[in-house]
């Protein structure tokens, strides 16, 4: 009997003497990565080369790799966007080996400034895409805000619209409709309209509020932008530039869960993989599946999002990508409400006053729109030389939408019109980009950074329409306290009389645009690179065929223009790398093309001249103490000729007679004054001006946004952190004909609050949006009702 125990006890300790044994035949490698553009240097991949040991870095970029075995190693450090390092390491039985790593971004090759222990999340600076050059933020002349993804983590983001509200001078008009050619988000941008457009510097167009799950940033390049990007995907104000997440060279991802208010159910997935022993084939997918209702008796939404990225470098020189964007979402959303007559006719003038409860949505059932998004990209990127470089892009977007979509006038007495459409439509662009890159010495001491580059777009659309006869409301109800027929407005009785008698005819829309572009740029650094001289010029020949009427097979409104657009810019280094001051120029402009216009009083289609803006801006920006602090203070000013505006002298008639002037001051504030805490506070004040009023586009004159976080940095909780933040906005305009003909969308202030545990293999969030439960509004020419207090709550596996 007791041999029948010994034996098992024998056999379990021998069991834990051979573990022991090799555990103290093993040893540990460990240390820490830093990045040369003040990044933080997470995620970071640290592998063994030639196996497929390694691991990545944590959020203070720290790593560690245990039990290897004795023997002498090649240690790998790599990060996208950043030349890999290799280092020899020996391990011995029970040894621990600290080596380190100083990484260099290759697509700007910037000065390696090696800043340790950086925490400051809410910041980074550096951009391949703002002017396509290497050139640092504090070097470069223009002004641009970024939204990182540390800040969205904290934030709990889930799409494009909600990460804005971090920009300071943003502003939504109105969100996401989902519909046929331009359904995407709309927003105010230093007093001029622009849309979201551009995915890692290339055209990137969706039709509906783009998904977060596979954004690295978003980046808002301010002022008038026509000279590196184009008219079609820029506006007077700037841009938005969503950047995605790449693939990196070790194993690794995470799953997310989030479940919230109105029943809002989210789940996420980021797998990231090498395909090959050497790790030069990855592979990246995100994707995610959303399910929401809105705060209303009807409206939902339900979509579908997979972003898969491959890259694969083929030799030292030569790197290629290809990724996609693909997705599918049925809306229901809540509809935009009209202003069905001047204030004065209404009775009303500010939406405070709209006797109504927002929770109806005045609609029997579902009506449903379906939007499908399929995007591709690839890239080429080769090294020509140590000087040159050589960057070829393919963007192909593509956007269908079907259903109906619904809207409402306000009335007098208290009452609503209610109204619908079907649309069914496609839009599709293409576009190619060539870039080259240098940077070199000239004359001994100058160095300088050239860009020339060339872009050919190609853009079509086709769109269906059909209205109610006579394009007459569905009905009109009372707003306020009992409706009858209530539910009488719904997709079956819509749809009945939008057959046969009870419609207009079904009006259909062709156009396509093609724009043919090069452009150069140059940026010479003088006494000791502290002086930054720029200027870069765009030749933009635009083609527009025209809207395609089949009946008389022509195209009446074809057109081409030519246009020139310069820019320039000039920045000092009061302290290097730290305090600069800048200034600059910048150009846009719009083809107008054929509209109808008064010609001896009658309607007669005319062609109109470009529209052209120009910036002038200055301002400083500082980077100081290790990048802890972080800011860009400037002052713009826009004027903007040859406006096309509305002719009071004959209805549906254009006159090119307006100009338009936006001035502005902009302050962004990013900070880590102690280890732990982390703000960004931003402020914008915008004065606009069109034909001696503040256009509707403009949005409110003063917008604050401002968000703080802490998490505890050496006790039990570690990784226990709280954020706090929100927004301001003035009392804006919707609609504008001077004293006592206003209406008015009043002042706002949203404070939202944050609870987070981040650890190394999970993470558990809650937020809660709107905490105060503010009735507040967005619109443009439009009453949007925002949503109420809600809460979200999110669980997150690392792996």
């Amino acid at each position: 009997m007791k041999v029948k125990i010994f034996l098992p006890l024998l056999s379990f300790f021998m069991v834990l003497l051979t573990a022991a044994t090799s555990f103290a035949q093993t040893g540990t490698i460990k240390g820490t990565v830093v990045l040369s553009n003040d990044e933080i240097a997470d995620n970071v991949s640290v592998t063994i080369k030639g196996t497929h040991i390694g691991t990545v870095t944590d959020a203070q970029g720290n790593y560690e790799i245990k039990n290897i075995k004795p023997g002498t190693y090649t240690l790998k450090a790599a990060a996208v966007g950043f030349s890999s390092k290799e280092k020899s390491v020996t391990v011995t039985s029970g040894s621990e080996v600290t080596e380190s790593f100083a990484l260099v971004t290759t697509s700007e090759a910037l000065t390696e400034v090696f800043v340790k222990g950086n925490a400051n999340k809410y910041t980074k600076s550096e951009s391949e895409y703002v002017s396509r050059m290497s050139v640092k933020n504090l070097e470069n002349s223009q002004v641009y805000n970024v939204v990182t993804k540390e800040l969205m983590k904290d934030q709990l983001v889930t799409n494009q619209d909600e990460a804005l509200k971090n920009v300071p001078g943003i502003y939504q008009l109105w969100g996401a409709t989902n519909r046929a050619g331009d359904g995407g988000s709309w927003y105010s941008l230093r007093g001029f309209i622009t849309q979201s457009l551009v995915r890692n510097g290339v055209a990137g167009k969706v039709n509906s509020n783009s998904d977060a799950a596979n954004l690295e940033r978003i980046e808002v390049i301010k002022g008038p932008s026509a000279t590196l990007f184009g008219n079609v995907l820029s506006s007077y104000g700037g841009l938005i530039n969503r950047v995605t997440k790449k693939p990196y060279e070790n194993f690794g991802g995470e799953i997310a869960y989030q479940s919230g208010s109105y029943g809002a159910n989210r789940l996420t997935a980021d797998v990231n993989t090498p395909l090959n022993d050497d790790h030069t084939a990855l592979f990246r997918l995100n994707a995610s599946y959303n399910t929401a209702n809105t705060f209303q008796d009807f409206g939902y939404s339900k979509s579908y999002f997979a972003a898969p990225s491959f890259s694969y470098k083929v030799n030292d020189k030569l790197t290629l990508s290809v990724d996609a964007e693909i997705g599918n979402q049925d809306n229901s959303g809540m509809p935009l409400i009209y202003l069905g007559g001047t204030p004065a006719a209404i009775g009303i003038s500010n939406a405070k006053d709209i006797n109504i409860n927002y929770k109806r949505s005045f609609l029997g059932d579902e009506f449903v729109t379906n939007t499908k998004t399929f995007n591709v990209f690839a890239q080429a990127s080769y090294k020509i030389s140590d000087e040159w470089t050589s960057q070829s892009i393919f963007s192909s977007n593509s956007n269908k939408a079907a259903g109906p979509q619904t809207w409402f006038y306000l009335l007098p007495n208290e009452q609503l019109s209610r109204n619908a459409w079907n649309t069914n439509g496609k839009d599709n662009a293409l576009e190619f980009q060539q870039n080259f890159n240098g940077d070199f010495v000239l004359f001994g001491a100058l160095r300088n950074r050239l860009l020339v580059g060339g872009d050919l777009f190609y853009g079509t659309n086709k769109i269906g329409f059909q209205s109610f006869q006579n394009y007459a409301p569905y009905d009109v109800v009372n707003y306020n306290g009992a409706t009858p027929n209530y539910y009488d407005f719904n997709p079956i009785n819509v749809n009945a009389r939008l057959v046969g008698n009870g419609s207009n005819a079904l009006y259909l829309s062709s156009a396509s645009i093609s724009t043919y572009s090069a452009y150069v740029a140059d940026a010479i650094s003088a006494i000791d690179d502290r002086l930054i001289l720029s200027a870069a010029v765009r030749y933009d020949y635009f083609e527009n065929k025209g809207t395609f009427d089949a009946a008389s097979d022509t195209k009446p409104d074809s057109f081409s223009q030519n246009a020139f657009s310069p820019k320039f810019g000039a920045v000092f280094q009061i302290i290097k790398d730290q305090l600069s001051v800048f200034g600059n120029y910048q150009n846009s402009f719009t083809n107008k093309g054929f509209l109808n216009a008064n010609v001896g009083g009658t309607l007669v289609m005319k062609q109109f001249d470009p529209e052209k803006a120009n910036q002038f801006e200055g301002g400083i920006k500082v980077n100081a103490f290790q990048n802890k602090v972080s800011a860009t203070v400037s002052y713009y000013n826009i004027k903007v000729k040859d406006i096309v505006t509305s002719d009071p002298t004959l209805p549906n008639a254009s006159i090119q007679n307006g100009t338009q002037f936006s001035k502005g001051f902009e302050v962004e504030v990013t900070a880590n004054p102690i280890p732990g805490l982390n703000l960004l506070v931003g402020y914008s004040k915008n004065e606009s001006e069109l034909n001696d009023l503040r256009p509707i586009t403009a949005g409110p004159e003063n917008l604050i946004n401002y968000w703080f976080s802490y998490n505890l940095q050496a006790s039990k909780l570690k990784g226990l952190g709280l954020g706090f933040g929100g927004n301001y906005g003035d009392a804006t305009f919707i609609y504008n004909n001077g004293p006592g003909q206003t209406f008015e969308l009043p002042s706002y202030s949203v404070v939202n609050a944050a609870l987070y545990y981040d650890q190394p293999k999970y993470r558990v969030s809650l937020k809660v949006n709107n905490l105060t439960d503010e009735l507040y509004f967005n619109g443009y020419s439009t009453v949007n009702v925002q949503a109420p207090r809600t809460m979200m709550g999110s669980v997150t596996y690392k792996f």
